[in-house]
């Protein structure tokens, strides 16, 4: 009889959680590098290039891969012969170690867990609770599998309950290209097939856990219709040509992940859930000796990679910008940018338009004018740092407050991740304004450009709050220029006519 302690138990969570905040899995790190190699659009190859720059970076560092340190999401499977020396439930344990993991001074990670989640969303503070799924399994072990998932993935879910006779297939692949870039590909798609609508979901989650192994399975071929299932949506999501960050590409998703179970006779429940470029999971066991020992992977597993900006960047003084000069800038062009910056995400901006609708003042000192926002929530800093890793949050978030920020605060710019909405789109073109990307999943590398942070308005917001940052050399792409062009429309159309012309074998 196993006997697993409270202390063994709460310790293993805290550590595996801070493991996988900085530890991407080596398999994932090897796929994303082949598909580094083998890209050929330029602007995607150097947004994966950042990914792979700042992964080595967060390995090296023990920083987090993202400023989304996620939601903690828990596999457990507990042997019918296991003991606990425990006053704390296993919700409790599990909560515990969330809390330590996630306030630990020396690598803190962002508390993103709100409660009240339709009415005051107050953050819990600690990233409690975690979402946890348990099953009572023979033998004398504790199985755990641990994973963080960002919302930005998370918000890309799609379920449907399909008629028998549908195609799963033509289901995908209409759902894929309205996820749009805010889940940060390249990733993973993971696919779950019957049950019952919520079990469709906890298997296309499910799925996401296994290893990488695509190409594997590509080389002995499928083995049941799961497996065939796989492969066939692995080439016809690629050949939607929407690729890393929703730039255009080859590379759309590394692996596609299939789970099914038996459903009732009537019924094809399907679900589709996405993993982004911030990839994070563990499996561990425990037999009672102790706390779960985690063997740190080695330097080896990332390329080697000097990355720089690209030499044909444009360099932008934003504290000498004019109006004027951003009406040359076209869509698909690199810049770096250096001077000042603002920051607000969805809580602050809701707040700004309300005083704007109300003909109220901003509070002091906060004054977008001619001024760039920046659509973050960053981790706090550790060590001397002006602000830990702070990477974009999707924007078409903040699609709604787009004409209010433009029309009645005078912003210039605005800078995140992922495509912007047709209403969006069309105030930035009829401002004359524009909004520019920064790698999603390259949070730390990005937080090197941040020099100083300073806090401007709406303390109370914590992560959500407004700063004015000082960058040097921040490296952006434009998105949506001055006459409305976007790089989420030309990118992907583009690459979906010229992977039509190359091999499967090819580009695989």
């Amino acid at each position: 009889m196993t006997t697993i302690r409270q202390d063994d138990f709460i310790a293993s969570i805290a550590d595996a959680l801070q493991y996988i905040s900085y530890y991407h899995p080596p398999d994932f790190i090897r796929a994303l590098a082949e598909a580094w190699r083998r890209e050929e659009a330029a602007a995607a190859r150097d947004a994966i290039a950042q990914i792979l720059v700042n992964s080595r970076l967060c390995a090296e560092g023990h920083r987090p891969i993202c400023q989304d340190t996620g939601i903690v999401v828990a596999f457990l499977k507990i042997g019918m012969e296991v003991r606990w020396d425990a006053e704390l439930d296993l919700a409790g344990m599990i909560n515990e170690g969330v809390r330590r993991a996630y306030t630990d001074p020396h690598n803190p990670l962002r508390a993103s867990v709100v409660t009240d989640p339709d009415g005051a969303r107050r953050n819990t503070g600690d990233n409690t609770p975690a979402v946890i799924h348990t099953e009572l399994v023979s033998g004398d072990r504790v199985e755990v599998i641990l994973a963080a998932k960002g919302g930005g993935s998370e918000n890309k879910a799609r379920f449907a309950v399909l008629n028998p006779g549908d195609d799963l297939v033509d289901w995908v692949l209409q759902q894929v290209p309205t996820m749009g870039a805010g889940w940060c590909p390249p990733g993973l798609l993971g696919i779950g097939i019957g049950g019952t609508p919520e079990k469709a979901m906890l298997l296309a989650k499910r799925s996401l856990m296994e290893p990488v192994d695509i190409q594997q399975l590509a080389a002995r071929g499928p083995g049941n219709r799961a497996e065939a299932l796989r492969l066939e949506l692995y080439d016809k999501v690629n050949a939607l040509g929407i690729g890393a960050q929703g730039l255009g590409g080859l590379t759309t998703v590394l692996d596609v992940k299939v789970l099914d179970y038996p459903t009732h006779a009537a019924s094809k429940p399907v679900a589709l859930i996405p993993n982004c470029a911030a990839t994070r999971h563990i499996h561990f066991q425990l037999d009672g000796s102790g706390p779960a020992v985690l063997q740190p992977p080695s330097l080896a597993d990332w390329p080697e990679i000097d990355w720089q900006p690209g030499a044909g960047s444009r360099r932008v003084d934003l504290d000498r910008l004019q109006r004027e000069d951003v009406l040359d800038w076209r869509a698909g062009e690199t810049l770096l940018l250096t001077g000042r910056l603002l920051t607000g995400r969805d809580a602050a901006h809701k707040r700004i338009v309300e005083l704007l609708e109300r003909g109220e003042p901003l509070p002091e000192g906060l004054d977008f004018r001619d001024r760039f926002i920046y659509y973050v929530g960053p981790v706090d800093p550790v060590d001397g740092e002006a602000v830990g890793p702070a990477g974009p949050t999707t924007a078409t978030r903040m699609d709604k407050f787009t004409e209010p920020m433009l029309a009645k605060a005078g912003l210039l710019g605005m800078i995140g991740k992922a495509e912007r909405g047709p209403e969006a789109i069309e105030s930035i073109r009829r401002h004359r304004a524009v909004y520019l990307i920064a790698t999603g999943g390259a949070a730390y590398l990005v937080s090197k450009a941040i020099r100083s942070a300073r806090l401007l308005a709406f303390e109370d917001l914590g992560m959500e709050a407004v700063y004015e940052f000082e960058v040097v050399d921040m490296p952006v792409t434009v998105a949506v220029d001055a006459s409305g062009e976007s790089i989420h429309r030309t990118g992907p159309a583009e690459w979906r006519g010229r992977i039509g012309r190359i091999p499967v074998e090819s580009r695989s």
